[in-house]
């Protein structure tokens, strides 16, 4: 089916042509960044009073503005390697910017996966930069800081080699340029992803428990805790979740040239509009064919009988039942090529939703009727063998 406008939160612009959504569990992240940040300028700046949460509210807005540079920075590079982008979202832990094509080469891949935590690198310095012009112990000083951090943050964990972080796309693409061989980058990086999202789990509450992360030991039981054991689980489930869909993907974009219009379409023959269906049936069996076109007296295709509706039709009822009163109108995005193939293939059944497709040589001649029902189950079965 096609893919409706995208959704996924609150529109917030189109920046280069390309839906902004701001999903609406970052309003949870933000009021939870709201009170923790809250809660660390209470004894940075106690004179700040009950000022200091609208102090942190606006950290957490221009943290996910720093997060949303970040995107743009893939977004760029996507557009720049003509790769669509179906939209940006900012969510929970981050953003996303979905680009709905693979890059065709290792280098375009490494570039894609780089521009976002060099930004951030590059925003940090920007903040450090910004932050020795005030005072330390000012609000400005304590926000520069903490947005300089913030983004070291945010470049680092995205470093990390293991999908579907962007390290973990760079460490396909290096493994990809060795191997000539995008699948086995895919498989390398997604089980490191994996390693890394068991490493989360259980590394991160072992390292704030033993305050190798700045804090006493001492004070991290209790709830600190069971928050920091609960912040590692997400995490960790985000990361391993997010490899597991990175090999499903890969694994689709490996079978899809196997489906292949030519391959899938049934054989038609073509019947005038005011034949009956019980004639035109009688046609299709003698001639094996398994579907009916709908033409002129030219011979020119006007519409296709839908399989659902003949099915409707009560076999006492067919002889009375011209093939007219059960097709469906053809439109351009009706008209496929026989030789279009996987990708390509699908883009064009998304682009015009139908249930059967007139599929037509280059010349113009009708070559049969595609089913959407019938690609669909190549589909599943492509997928369902091994790689």
């Amino acid at each position: 089916p096609q893919r409706p406008e995208p959704r996924g939160g609150l529109l917030m612009g189109r920046p280069f042509g390309v839906p902004v959504y701001v999903a609406p569990s970052w309003f949870l992240v933000a009021a939870l960044i709201t009170w923790v940040f809250g809660g660390q300028l209470e004894r940075v700046l106690p004179d700040l009073g009950g000022a200091r949460y609208l102090v942190s509210l606006f950290f957490a807005v221009a943290f996910y503005a720093s997060v949303l540079v970040h995107e743009l920075a893939h977004t760029v590079a996507a557009l720049r390697f003509k790769l669509p982008v179906r939209r940006i979202r900012l969510q929970f832990f981050g953003g996303v910017s979905e680009i709905e094509k693979e890059a065709e080469t290792p280098g375009r891949e490494f570039v894609l996966a780089f521009v976002g935590p060099l930004l951030s690198l590059v925003l940090a310095g920007v903040f450090y930069a910004a932050a020795q012009a005030v005072e330390p112990d000012t609000v400005p000083g304590v926000l520069l800081a903490g947005l300089m951090i913030s983004n070291l943050i945010v470049a680092a964990f995205n470093l990390l080699p293991g999908l579907p972080l962007d390290g973990g796309r760079m460490l396909r693409a290096v493994v990809w340029k060795i191997t000539g061989k995008p699948m086995k980058g895919t498989i390398a990086a997604a089980w490191v992803g994996r390693a890394l999202a068991v490493s989360v789990l259980i590394g991160l509450p072992l390292l704030t428990q033993s305050g190798a992360l700045g804090t006493d030991a001492a004070d991290n039981v209790g709830m600190d805790t069971v928050l920091d054991a609960l912040l590692a689980a997400i995490l960790a489930a985000i990361i391993w979740t997010g490899a597991g869909n990175s090999l499903r993907m890969a694994r689709l974009r490996e079978h899809l040239p196997e489906l292949r219009a030519r391959a899938l379409t049934r054989r038609a023959v073509p019947v005038e509009t005011h034949t009956p269906l019980s004639e035109a049936l009688r046609r299709a069996n003698a001639a094996g064919a398994r579907a009916l076109v709908v033409v002129d007296t030219d011979g020119q295709p006007l519409s296709l009988v839908r399989e659902a509706a003949i099915a409707g039709v009560p076999e006492h009822r067919r002889p009375w039942v011209a093939v007219s009163g059960l097709a469906q109108d053809l439109t351009d995005g009706m008209r496929v090529s026989a030789e279009l193939s996987g990708e390509e293939l699908l883009d064009a059944l998304r682009a015009a939703p139908a249930t059967e497709y007139l599929v037509v040589e280059e010349t113009g001649e009708i070559y049969g009727v595609l089913s959407a029902a019938d690609v669909e189950r190549a589909f599943v079965k492509a997928m369902a063998r091994p790689s």
